[in-house]
């Protein structure tokens, strides 16, 4: 009988720790990403949506702005935030945004009409 409860006492753990996806969408908004990418990760004004990206590439641009390499002036005031993130988190993160489907039945059109995106 100890046996089994021993082994059951792990896969409930694991049953109970939230999924990547919301550590992922809890970080997203502790660590303000929202502010400038958008509660829906849609993007905003300047910042580039990042909801629907693959996950490679999120992992990628997030592990060179953690080692303070930043293409752009704009991705260098990311710098900060991705210094302050581990693997774990940026896995976490990064699963929320490659695999958004908050309000999935809304499929967001990023607003670029003041970027110069040609959008009416």
């Amino acid at each position: 009988m100890r046996k089994i409860i021993l082994s059951i006492v792990p896969v409930m753990a694991l049953m109970a720790s939230p999924s990547a996806y919301d550590q992922g969408k809890k970080l997203y908004f502790a660590k303000g990403c929202n502010g400038c990418h958008g509660v829906s990760a849609a993007g905003t004004n300047l910042y580039p949506p990042l909801a629907y990206r693959r996950k490679e590439f999120l992992i990628y641009k997030l592990k060179r702005l953690r080692s303070k390499q930043g293409d752009t002036q704009l991705a260098q005031m990311m710098i900060p935030f991705a210094m302050a993130l581990s693997d774990a988190q940026i896995d976490a993160v990064t699963t929320f945004l490659s695999d958004y489907h908050e309000n999935s039945k809304e499929k967001y059109s990023p607003d670029d009409s003041g970027t110069g995106g040609g959008s009416s």
